[in-house]
């Protein structure tokens, strides 16, 4: 947890531009509040960005740019779910960059009990995927407050935003349910909550080794399945990133290399901390004699990534496998973000956090 958000980008352009940053905050399905009282729009802006020039022999950028926020001319006021844009100066509706963030102001205590299960069926010999946890969180609710404005339980995994696990008060199912006493103490469960493995990782700061315009994830290696076999810790699905200053902070095509199993026929796709770990249509994998491929840009860096499966229905991502060619393991250390959400009845009303907690499951 932190208490301010670092915005950190490189821009490759010919002349300086002219850029801002505008903060939104959001309800909890992430669309933006356009009251003034919740918008705030005197603190809600940093215009004319100051951006450093990139060492010369840097390739793929030219201009650099790093904030904290908040300062004096930006305030987070409330406490929810929040998102960044990078836009034009002059047209804001042209953006460049955009992300998440979640902003907490609350001293109610959380208690959560992690609970390993496994789930019924047979799974013949990868009996590995039926390992689940349970994550049950308890707390008791403010006087000041009022039980019929809690809407529900988000629980991030690590740094998956865009797969958020939600218990809300109008689903009682074996996977997602609550409990209420009438009065002021709640109970929300999450159950059948795979682990998984520890991230695969691609390290590409030898400049050695890595010293032309593409180079591969792997040096010198095909990779496979990891089913059956546990990985060493990562960093929960984050990134290391070259220092802007460094004279090989440059960016390369990255050259991904997976033979899958023959048994996997649904499509491949590649995911990671480069690209928040969206399951995207342009990250699958294409077929080239049996081994699958994909070229992503980065920087010169560390990053988290792994392989999943996913069916693909009129242009969208369906069903999302992130365990069949990964692994599930009770002891991958992973860390889960857990909110409680409540409908505030200030200011015109908001979704608002009033509890938070993070917890580290796995091996410690």
């Amino acid at each position: 947890e932190r208490k301010s958000i670092v915005i950190d980008f490189d821009l490759d352009c010919e002349s300086y531009p002219s850029l801002m940053i505008i903060f939104k905050f959001c309800d909890s399905n992430w669309n933006s509040y356009e009251n003034p009282f919740l918008s705030n729009p005197l603190y809600n802006k940093q215009t004319n960005l100051f951006l450093d020039k990139l060492p010369l022999t840097v390739k793929g950028a030219v201009y650099h740019f790093t904030g904290s926020f908040p300062n004096n001319r930006v305030e987070f006021h409330l406490s929810g779910k929040w998102m960044f844009f990078i836009t034009d100066s002059q047209n804001p509706n042209l953006i460049f960059g955009s992300g998440k963030f979640f902003v907490v102001d609350t001293k109610m205590k959380l208690n959560v009990q992690v609970v390993k299960e496994s789930m019924q069926g047979d799974f013949g010999d990868k009996s590995i995927l039926g390992r689940t946890l349970s994550i049950r969180t308890n707390f008791v609710l403010f006087d000041s407050l009022f039980a019929n404005n809690v809407t529900g339980v988000e629980i991030i995994k690590n740094r998956m935003i865009e797969y958020p696990i939600f218990i809300d008060r109008f689903t009682n199912s074996p996977e997602k349910y609550y409990e209420w006493d009438a009065s002021k103490r709640f109970s929300f469960v999450a159950r059948l909550l795979k682990p998984g493995n520890n991230y695969r990782q691609t390290d590409t700061r030898n400049t050695s080794k890595y010293n032309t315009p593409e180079v591969e994830a792997k040096f010198g290696e095909i990779e496979t399945s990891a089913l059956f076999s546990r990985r060493s810790n990562d960093h929960n699905g984050g990134t290391i990133l070259t220092n802007w200053q460094n004279e090989y902070a440059d960016y390369h095509n990255v050259v991904f290399k997976f033979r899958a199993p023959e048994n996997i026929l649904k499509p491949i796709f590649l995911t990671g901390s480069f690209c928040g770990w969206k399951v995207l249509p342009e990250n699958e994998m294409y077929d080239d004699k049996g081994l699958m491929n994909l070229s992503i840009q980065l920087k010169r860096g560390v990053y988290d990534y792994q392989y999943v499966t996913a069916d693909v229905v009129d242009g969208k991502i369906k069903n999302v496998d992130w365990e069949i060619l990964e692994g599930n393991y009770y002891e991958t250390v992973n860390e889960y973000y857990i909110f409680v959400f409540y409908k505030s009845t200030e200011k015109g009303g908001y979704d608002q956090i009033i509890g938070y907690k993070k917890i580290i499951t796995g091996a410690l």
